[in-house]
């Protein structure tokens, strides 16, 4: 994702930027004070809850945790896990925050690839997943696992949380305009400094084009996340493997499908559905997004070249 037009300090617009849940974060407000403090205390709290990198997260010490007991979590975590089961449910299982031992098994996690694995391989760990082996509960907040192996990561919808969290923290703190954005997770409310909407640049799905636009969204008030496979991907004897694993199957997504931007008003929910849709594929996935009434761009590899397919809800939005 990249902001057009540059937004640095401009009048009362201040950025602010670092670097946070393993990627970077950037910030341009307009605020009463000055609000990098509040902007690092939300993030830190963000990562402190559901970092699987942190071995003493809340998330972490959850995973290590043994079946069959309720785990004390904060609202916002269960909120979260409630989100993604929701996810989970809607998508039939195409989204699915358990996924990450089928992810390390294709050699997309921390640890190093040794080859693509064998079928009872990938048999034998689809067994340990799945959200239906994790509930969530309210008052007081908590998660509970069933099954031993179970892994719960949510890369795939926390960053999004984590913007949606910068964005209230900064309204409550007086601001009134501001784009926030995390790992390339967006969330724009107010003008921009130019007092227009903002503009947000969608990148060409493409290694070979780092920087290329494929498209401009014009953002007043919400949020928006890309989901592509064009940055992680591996090639074994000619064949191309997506990082992006169908918990269904166990196997990489086999479809065309480079990269797929969601608009929604939170940026947890556009993370979310926007890792949903890459996982559903083009067809699969616009169906999706038409029932859902969602603003979606879709951008597939047809030979050799890229093809987009919008829905009416995203139309409405693109910068011509």
């Amino acid at each position: 994702m990249l902001l057009l037009g540059g937004c640095d300090s401009d009048g009362a617009y201040v950025r602010y930027g670092g670097t946070t849940m393993g990627t970077y974060y950037q910030v341009t407000a307009r605020c009463p004070q000055d609000v990098e403090q509040a902007i690092q205390q939300e993030l830190k709290a963000v990562n402190a809850e559901m970092s699987t990198y942190l071995p003493n997260s809340t998330l972490s010490k959850f995973n290590a945790a043994p079946p069959g007991e309720w785990f004390p979590v904060s609202r916002e975590l269960a909120e979260v896990v409630a989100a993604a089961g929701r996810l989970y449910r809607e998508s039939g299982g195409a989204f699915d925050v358990t996924v990450g031992p089928l992810v390390n098994l294709w050699g997309f996690g921390p640890l190093e690839a040794r080859g693509l694995p064998a079928p009872d391989a990938v048999q034998a760990t689809l067994g340990s997943i799945g959200h239906r082996h994790l509930a969530v509960a309210f008052d007081p907040p908590r998660l509970r696992k069933d099954h031993p192996e179970l892994y719960v990561d949510l890369s795939a919808i926390a960053k999004g949380h984590g913007v949606d969290r910068v964005v209230q923290r900064l309204s409550a703190a007086g601001c009134d305009a501001m784009l926030v954005d995390v790992g390339g997770e967006v969330r724009g409310t107010g003008p921009s400094p130019s007092e227009r909407p903002w503009r947000i640049g969608i990148e060409v799905p493409d290694p070979e084009s780092q920087g290329g636009i494929q498209r401009v969204i014009r953002l007043e008030e919400g949020a928006v996340a890309t989901s592509g496979d064009y940055r992680n991907f591996i090639e074994r004897d000619g064949v191309r493997y997506s990082h992006t694993i169908d918990p269904r199957t166990g196997y990489p997504v086999q479809h065309g499908l480079a990269s797929v931007t969601v608009l929604h008003e939170s940026a947890m929910w556009a993370d979310g559905y926007a890792t949903l849709l890459n996982v559903l594929g083009p067809e699969e996935g616009y169906a999706f997004a038409r029932e859902h009434g969602l603003a979606a761009l879709f951008v597939i590899r047809t030979d050799g070249r890229f093809e987009e397919r919008y829905t009416p809800e995203l139309e409405k939005v693109l910068v011509r």
